[in-house]
């Protein structure tokens, strides 16, 4: 015998009403939700998504729309939107860009298509642009885009504190020729950029030939120049972990990953026995993923209220490695 959502109103003591509000991600107390998800997870109770869309004309599912999912940032960000997603009773439709502008417009037009109950996207920075203009029959909310919160909720990392924090653990371990590897194009990396700057500037380091714009595909050739300059650097800040992978194989080809310190962003397993460990922020995961979700779910609640960004701190993880090791190797530091 199958459950209904009766059956688990009266499991929770709540009204029928109140079930299907915690289902659409209405507005309820935090302890009236978690009575009633308690409630569904007991009874084993799977919303009728058919029933639902003929009467709603919506879905009951909600896009998520990344450049590469193969960037382990966006795995596990989007496994924590799946996860908060299913326990709010809608289901995710994954669509993948390559960072190409039609393949997102396409994709968009396709959630339209499919009447999806809203979508998280991440863009990059003249679609991020683009998209405050663009009217959509869905909420739409911006994951990982900086820039001002002007039509659409948005949540990301602090990109420029974070790329600060990597900053100042350098110049405290005695680092005082850093250079930074940042890519093109993004909001993102725009942001790191900029918080790479500015520490440089607070601790009155040099910033000639003290960052490099990368070429993600000529950016092993441009590593190989920069560490050829006299002086070298003595440390390199990787603006992203495609690079820091980069960056770090270059050092050890060259015999330099003892020699040069090298941090960045992503926590990613191998930094970990990398050497004697990479120092990385960690970014919050499964919170960014979770806070899309609910800020989804906010907005379908209240759809009149204020564009909203929330801008989430990382952790910076320390671990052993050439930064240590800076003095030594470089006593005109």
């Amino acid at each position: 015998m199958s459950v209904i959502i009766k059956d688990v109103a009266k499991l929770a003591s709540v009204s029928i009403s109140t079930v299907s509000r915690v289902l659409c991600g209405g507005s309820v107390s935090d302890s009236v939700r978690k009575k009633v998800e308690a409630a569904i997870a007991a009874s084993g109770y799977r919303p009728n998504l058919s029933a639902r869309r003929l009467r709603t004309q919506h879905t009951y599912a909600i896009g998520l729309i990344v450049p590469d999912i193969r960037n382990p940032f966006f795995a596990e960000v989007g496994r924590a939107v799946e996860d908060a997603a299913y326990r709010a009773g809608l289901r995710v439709i994954l669509c993948n860009t390559d960072g190409d502008a039609d393949k997102e417009d396409a994709y968009l037009r396709l959630m339209e298509e499919e009447r999806v109950t809203g979508v998280i996207m991440a863009a990059g920075m003249q679609a991020a642009a683009g998209l405050q203009q663009r009217d959509t029959p869905f909420p739409l909310l911006l994951l990982d885009v900086g820039g001002p919160v002007l039509r659409h909720d948005a949540v990301m990392l602090d990109n420029a504190q974070a790329a600060a924090m990597l900053v100042d653990h350098l110049h405290q371990k005695g680092c005082r020729r850093i250079a930074g590897l940042f890519g093109v194009g993004g909001t993102t990396t725009a942001e790191r950029h900029a918080g790479f700057v500015a520490a440089m500037m607070a601790h009155g380091l040099p910033l000639e030939n003290a960052h490099l714009i990368a070429d993600a595909e000529l950016a092993g050739q441009a590593i190989v120049q920069l560490l050829e300059s006299v002086p070298a650097p003595q440390a390199l800040v990787a603006g992203d972990a495609g690079l820091m992978l980069i960056a770090y194989k270059v050092l050890r080809r060259l015999g330099l990953s003892e020699r040069i310190a090298i941090v960045g962003f992503e926590n990613a397993a191998w930094t970990e026995v990398a050497g004697a460990g990479l120092t990385v922020i960690e970014q919050p995961l499964d919170e960014i993923g979770r806070t899309a979700v609910n800020l989804l779910l906010d907005r379908l609640a209240q759809p009149q209220q204020a564009a909203r960004k929330l801008v989430l701190s990382g952790k910076l993880i320390v671990r052993g490695g050439a930064a240590d090791g800076v003095a030594a190797f470089s006593p005109d530091a």
